[in-house]
């Protein structure tokens, strides 16, 4: 417990840097995938500009025509300083979406300066997940008219964007397990331009503690499920069957796994697999296809080995062509 709340303070701190520093600054061009440094790498595959585009959180984009050399990093939202997240919100988990002509960048985002809640000694900002938009995958991504997506009062995070079987738009998103103790996977619909939500009501996917592979040591030292969940991500096999990537913590080891949907829709029931698809400190994983038409699994790395957390997106072939994906290599 101590070792996931003290990652949280350190990824904060370094984060509300990213935050006071949000101008332009230095790009760079061909910079190798492994010399970036980028917490819950997201990329866009944009056919009309045969170029990928890469997010993450710190709130900057990457630009690459062949995944291995990139430019960047490129300050591209522009959210707004009278709103909720107030003038330097820290941008988490921001992730990029076509959808009807425009370009949506879904994120989470932090005011650091309003407080929402105290639990068990962990006091609580303002964080939630918001859409911006954009004529342009290059940006600026802009509010639209809602001021808040999701309830003040509660700390959500690491939104995704999903059409389900019935035609509407839907956010997936997470309830923060700092507040409820065991985090939550939930969907709400949203209104036909991604503006706001129809109604506000929410619907609870899963919970952390049905995972079979996550655990953690409870304060006693007795194995319990792990309480978090990070990163979740709707996909599609070949086959029509509906999965979600999403990530916990195996102890101190950051750990991807999936579950599958046994009705074909959002509802589920959601069905978790057993063991995780990735090796131990890979996870926030994403799935998307590459102009040659390989399907990748973009996630990151997470080394702690020298005390310091340092985190490198990695990508790894993936097979959907059955009811299942089955992860491969990882590309060089």
């Amino acid at each position: 417990m101590k070792t996931l709340i003290s990652f949280f303070m350190m990824l904060s701190a370094v984060l509300a840097c990213n935050a006071q520093g949000r101008g332009q600054g230095r790009v760079r061009t061909g910079v190798p995938t492994e010399s970036i440094r980028l917490s819950d790498p997201f990329v866009l595959a944009d056919e009309a500009t045969q170029t990928y585009y890469m997010t993450g959180t710190g709130g900057m984009m990457w630009k690459s025509r062949d995944l291995k050399l990139w430019d960047g990093p490129y300050s591209v939202a522009r959210p707004d300083a009278n709103s909720w997240m107030g003038a330097r919100p820290m941008i988490w988990a921001a992730e990029l979406h076509k959808y009807k002509g425009k370009y949506y960048y879904f994120g989470t985002f932090t005011n650091q300066s309003v407080k929402i809640d105290t639990l068990k000694g962990n006091v609580i900002e303002r964080r939630a997940c918001h859409v911006l938009v954009s004529d342009s995958p290059d940006g600026p991504y802009t509010p639209m008219a809602d001021p808040t997506y999701l309830p003040a009062n509660q700390p959500t995070l690491d939104a995704n964007f999903w059409v389900d079987s019935d035609g509407k738009p839907y956010m997936i998103f997470c309830h923060e397990w700092l507040q409820n103790w065991n985090g939550t996977v939930e969907k709400i619909e949203l209104k036909p331009d991604l503006s706001g939500t129809v109604d506000g009501t929410r619907k609870l996917l899963f919970r952390a503690f049905d995972s079979p592979w996550s655990r953690e040591r409870d304060d006693d030292g007795s194995i319990i499920p792990n309480k978090v969940t990070d990163g979740p991500f709707v996909f599609r096999t070949k086959t029509g069957k509906i999965g979600m990537l999403w990530t916990s913590w195996v102890f101190k080891d950051y750990t991807q796994g999936v579950a599958y949907s046994t009705s074909g829709t959002l509802d589920g029931p959601w069905v978790q697999e057993p063991e995780p698809i990735t090796p131990p400190n890979y996870g926030h994983g994403m799935l998307f296809r590459t102009f040659d038409g390989r399907l990748l699994l973009c996630c990151h790395s997470h080394d702690s080995s020298t005390g310091a957390y340092v985190r490198i997106p990695v990508f790894f072939e993936v097979d959907d062509s059955g009811d299942k994906i089955k992860v491969g290599k990882i590309v060089k």
